[in-house]
């Protein structure tokens, strides 16, 4: 297992969470594209031990964070098991901890708009509302449906334009920001679907 990404004061680090299971060419792409558009300095994938609102199992976390690592190779991109480290369950509590170890560091956090439909029933949702900015990528088929939830309506007067999206990470609390993306049709869910992956799959 790799330790703890460095970050100092001052730099911007986007958080991507999720169970990863498997990681895909789309966690790739959103990642990029959200290093330029919100113009981070480092992004962390956080390969969680698993999705508290997913009944399913997922595959063990060694595996999902050997194939997450074989298929993100970026310099600005760390690849880690913090959620297992520090021993949260709940983003809410991970964000807590993070800037806690962290001080002055800005995180952003980032989701598929598809994630923005559920954002509500999160767990101390509106907690991570007001401790980070937001930052909302869209996936295909929930871009329409993710602008419309109800966190996207209880936050409407937060939301920063598109054109904002490099200030996001010191935009004032709270803040989200939505953009649009060339679309790479993919999820996890689906590859499972298509008969499951091994380790070591394209």
């Amino acid at each position: 297992m790799q330790g703890w990404p460095v970050a100092r004061a001052g730099m911007v680090v986007g958080l991507l969470g999720g169970s990863f299971d498997p990681a895909h060419a789309g966690h790739v792409h959103i990642t990029h594209e959200a290093l330029k558009r919100f113009r981070l300095d480092r992004v962390w994938w956080l390969v969680s031990p698993g999705n508290p609102l997913k009944a399913r199992t997922p595959a063990p976390l060694s595996v999902r964070l050997a194939e997450a690592r074989r298929l993100m190779r970026h310099p600005r991109v760390a690849v880690t098991d913090l959620e297992a480290r520090m021993g949260t369950r709940f983003t809410a509590e991970t964000l807590t901890t993070l800037q806690a170890r962290y001080p002055g560091v800005h995180f952003v956090w980032l989701m598929g708009a598809d994630n923005l439909v559920q954002f509500h029933r999160w767990d101390r949702w509106r907690q991570i509302m007001a401790s980070v900015a937001v930052g909302v990528l869209a996936r295909p088929g929930a871009g329409l449906r993710g602008r419309t939830s109800p966190a996207a309506r209880s936050y409407a007067k937060a939301r920063l334009p598109a054109g904002a999206a490099a200030g996001l990470a010191r935009a004032a609390r709270p803040a989200w920001c939505f953009v649009n993306l060339p679309m790479v049709d993919l999820s996890s869910t689906a590859i499972r679907a298509r008969g499951g992956w091994r380790p070591g799959d394209a």
